[in-house]
């Protein structure tokens, strides 16, 4: 998580000597199999492909998504060098060819139209709202016309015991990142930004909340 005051980062779990714990509670808090499977299947990687797994984190759907589709080019981006450290060291045990860059979301080293297809899972819920639309500017620029922008994320509960679990996530990251997405806002600032034929297409529930999938199209002109 980034802070625009000095453009530094707050580590996943806010705190860095927890970072190693990241993977686990993960897998425990969030339907990480389920969810994972139902992002990468929103989406079509054709062979060849240029692929970014934005604030990816340890790595986990960026080495997932070169498995799956060997033949595509996959780059992990994270503005954390400690949960880098842990990506570097999956791929290496993996034994897969996946790119791992440093750097802030809103500012990446990458070209304009570099990429087919943009991820990202649990990440926006990180980010200030000036933030979150700095990223999904960024996230314009370097998609090609015609690329996709999949999200999976904390979204808007679907009942009143999703509200209260997602307290959680709240009181975890901060009531001001988090609201934004309890209340259901980044479908209507990906809009803002240009994308077309933005949709959610499914919903999961997890023991901390509701994770909404959102699919949005860069216009080919």
């Amino acid at each position: 998580m980034i802070t625009s005051e000095n453009n530094h980062y707050i580590p996943a779990l806010k705190h860095s000597w927890l970072t190693r714990f990241y993977d686990p509670v993960v897998a425990l808090s969030t339907r990480e199999k389920v969810f994972r499977e139902k992002l990468l299947a929103q989406a079509e990687i054709n062979p060849g492909d240029q692929v970014l797994d934005l604030g990816c984190g340890t790595g986990t759907f960026a080495i997932m998504l070169k498995t799956r589709h060997p033949t595509a080019k996959i780059t992990g981006l994270d503005c954390d060098p400690n949960i880098l450290i842990q990506a570097q060291k999956k791929k290496i045990s993996a034994r897969v060819d996946v790119t791992f860059d440093e750097s802030m979301s809103y500012t990446t080293p990458y070209s304009e139209r570099e990429f087919d297809t943009v991820f990202s899972s649990l990440f926006f819920h990180h980010l200030k709202s000036v933030e979150k639309l700095r990223t999904i500017r960024e996230v314009y620029r370097v998609l090609k016309p015609g690329g996709f922008f999949h999200i999976c994320d904390w979204g808007r509960p679907s009942n009143s015991v999703s509200r209260v679990m997602s307290l959680c996530v709240q009181l975890l990251d901060g009531l001001e990142v988090t609201r934004d997405n309890i209340e259901g806002r980044l479908p209507s600032f990906i809009k803002g930004v240009g994308f077309e034929e933005v949709s959610q297409l499914g919903r999961v529930e997890t023991v901390l909340g509701t994770m909404d999938f959102i699919s949005a199209k860069k216009p080919r002109k």
